[in-house]
């Protein structure tokens, strides 16, 4: 139990069902779904779908999104993959002729096709209750009516406002500038879009005239993308992979997500003794920085495309993460991992809804950097993810960009199974953090006994990109300690990622919503 003297959150308790997510308005509209019959597969297209709304420099219907699914009465997750593909005529040969070394954000050869509607799609067609023009209605409402800016979102829009251009600027900018909290953002061209997706499904998107009007607008850009690419758009029902941490099952996303990240940085962690550390000291830290930065470099070492991935075996080895713990000093850290890893490999914006009969949905969905590619269509503002900046320009790599191909994503959905029993749908935003913050979330839960709330609310750091960048919430003593280790220490000028879960408790019957205090959203049940 947190301490009521100190400002803190409390975590949500409700029987019938339940949402966690950043905005309390897309919390609202998920429940409102679920008092009106819906299950939690309507909920949750519902409120993602509003959050393109609330924060749209995170999500949006021109982005991706990636789903874990538990029906009551299956033993198995199911795995929705929405990452859309390289336009037909992307070649890394020709960006390396232009001198490129890696693919720009800001550019359409950054601009892989909108997965997310596809997936909506089908989901909804394959296992919601209430079609998809109702679990569309709120978001075509909100995005006429308008939705008041909330000071999160305006925060992170303020960091970004240089990203739209051309007519993304007109579409997110208010009078040439980010919004204040409070003022009201409306996108009516995007309700149209909406709408004629909850008459036409699928089709209303990627053909006819919005379709024509990406295309269009990406080819002035400079982009090859086609009508052909549109319309062969097409989610993948994949099988998750997961990983097993002192009898807690981690469920993961398969490639081209980054799942198996975190159940390899799980398994490199396994070997320390963690729960005789301080949570929140300098030694705990540390080891987890040096297990990321293992972790973090196979997946850039393997992780692709699914049809191009061929050492994920490798990855999900407890061999593989033993003989890369060994390799940590406890004492120093590690200057390069690549280098270092090299004997080992020789070989080679969230939303979860559970409803009233258990069914559990963690889904992740977002345009990649803040604002995408900052690149919009020009009648109807659909804002482009730059989702083409996780390929690689390095020839012959197994992410080596490509037409047709799936980059490397980095958004994960997360659920957690005990003794084969799903537990608690989880997600943790925040770009390449999200294994990382997976990795903390379970260690927090299984090696501190914290409960999801308190495990969400503690400190984070995260080393990447040879930065390690260390919350407030540690104290002046830890980042020095953590310097002297070697560390390149600084705080981050914003809060580390954000997240949600929802702890299912059979025994009493009650679902336990937790939701990030970085974020402005909050878990809702009824």
């Amino acid at each position: 139990m947190r301490d009521f003297h100190q400002p803190g959150r409390s975590t949500v308790f409700a029987s019938n069902g339940m949402c966690a997510t950043s905005h309390p308005l897309a919390a609202k509209v998920a429940v409102q779904m679920l008092e009106a019959g819906g299950n939690a597969v309507d909920a949750a297209i519902a409120g993602a779908v509003l959050l393109g709304l609330c924060e749209p420099q995170m999500t949006g219907i021109g982005g991706d999104c990636f789903v874990l699914l538990h029906e009551p009465g299956s033993k198995d997750v199911v795995a929705l993959n929405g990452s859309g593909r390289a336009p037909a005529g992307l070649s890394a040969m020709e960006m390396r002729g232009k001198k490129m070394t890696a693919v720009p954000v800001d550019t359409p050869e950054a601009v892989t096709i909108p997965g997310a509607i596809d997936a909506f799609c089908q989901l909804s067609k394959d296992y919601g209750k209430l079609g998809l023009k109702v679990a569309l209605a709120p978001s075509i409402y909100y995005a006429n009516a308008g939705v008041p800016v909330s000071p999160r979102t305006s925060f992170d829009w303020e960091l970004a406002a240089t990203a739209p251009k051309g007519a993304a600027s007109r579409f997110y900018l208010l009078d040439g500038k980010a919004p204040q909290p409070g003022q009201v953002f409306r996108a009516p061209e995007q309700a149209e879009v909406l709408r004629r997706i909850a008459e036409q499904g699928r089709n209303g998107f990627y053909e006819g005239e919005v379709a024509e009007d990406m295309v269009a607008s990406l080819q002035a850009a400079g982009g090859c993308h086609t009508l052909d690419d549109f319309a062969a758009t097409k989610c993948d029902y994949t099988k998750p992979v997961s990983g097993d941490y002192k009898g807690t099952e981690l469920v993961e996303h398969p490639p081209n997500g980054q799942g198996a990240t975190a159940i390899l940085m799980n398994n490199i962690l396994s070997a320390f003794d963690l729960p005789s550390m301080d949570p929140f000291g300098s030694e705990r830290a540390h080891i987890e920085a040096e297990a990321a930065k293992l972790a973090y470099d196979a997946r850039n070492r393997f992780i692709a495309d699914a049809d191009h991935t061929a050492r994920l075996d490798h990855m999900l080895s407890a061999e593989t993460a033993k003989r890369l713990a060994r390799l940590i000093d406890p004492k120093k850290a590690i200057d390069n991992a690549h280098r270092l890893t090299e004997q080992v490999h020789k070989d080679t914006i969230y939303i979860t809804v559970v409803d009233k009969d258990l069914m559990s949905v963690s889904l992740i969905y977002s345009i990649f950097h803040s604002f995408g590619s900052g690149i919009a269509s020009d009648k109807f503002g659909v804002l482009f993810q730059n989702r083409g900046a996780g390929f690689t320009l390095e020839e012959g790599h197994p992410n080596e960009a490509g037409g047709g191909k799936r980059p490397m994503h980095t958004i994960i959905p997360g659920m957690l199974r005990q003794a084969g029993e799903v537990v608690m749908p989880f997600g943790v935003m925040g770009g390449a953090y999200q294994p990382n913050g997976h990795a903390r979330f379970v260690t927090n839960l299984v090696d501190f006994d914290m409960h999801p709330q308190a495990a969400i609310d503690a400190p984070r750091c995260f080393s990447d990109a040879g930065e390690m960048k260390v919350e407030r919430g540690y104290s002046d003593a830890v980042r020095q300690e953590l310097s002297d280790l070697g560390h390149n220490v600084s705080i981050p000028e914003g809060p580390i990622g954000g997240a949600q879960a929802i702890f299912i408790d059979r025994k009493n019957g009650v679902l336990h919503g937790a939701s990030d205090p970085r974020k402005d959203g909050c878990a809702l049940g009824y």
